[in-house]
């Protein structure tokens, strides 16, 4: 659109092309190392999902050739999990085994199901107090809220 100057044969304009788009790969490394670099898990979706998502990531750059190793990748994702994954990371790191990124996987989402289980569930429970208030016939009037503990 406009970037690419008038050609008079395919061969020019074809390297033309292909100028500008190893710039753009240049950009997209940048902005996928800085998605990659600051990527964090939220609980959003599941840590599968999280380490898939970084794997991708991993493997686009090193379609545009920028290489990162299996072990760093390990330790970049091991990183980016929160605070509750804290015994998992030292279980990690005092094994003499290296996982590569599918077994770190696995492993995280056994204890994402381990953490599920452990957590304890809570319902919230608000009743509803018949009598009239001042606002009017209709308006509701909410006790003080309770919370449960199941487990």
């Amino acid at each position: 659109m406009g970037s690419i100057l008038e050609c008079h044969k395919a061969k020019e304009f074809i390297q033309a092309v292909e100028e500008q788009f190893v710039s753009s790969d240049k950009a997209l490394a940048s902005t996928l190392m800085k998605k990659l670099s600051s990527k964090t898990f939220d609980n959003s979706r599941s840590v599968r999902e999280h380490i898939m998502k970084m794997k991708d990531m991993s493997a686009q750059l090193k379609s545009l050739e920028v290489d990162i190793s299996e072990s760093f990748l390990v330790h970049f994702i091991l990183n980016s999990l929160p605070s509750k994954y804290t015994h998992f990371k030292i279980s990690y790191n005092t094994h003499k085994d290296k996982w590569s990124a599918n077994e770190l996987l696995s492993m995280c989402v056994q204890e994402e199901e381990r953490l599920k289980h452990e957590m304890p569930q809570s319902v919230h429970m608000a009743t509803h107090d018949k009598e009239r208030t001042k606002r009017g016939k209709n308006a509701p009037h909410f006790k003080k809220e309770n919370k449960l503990s199941i487990k």
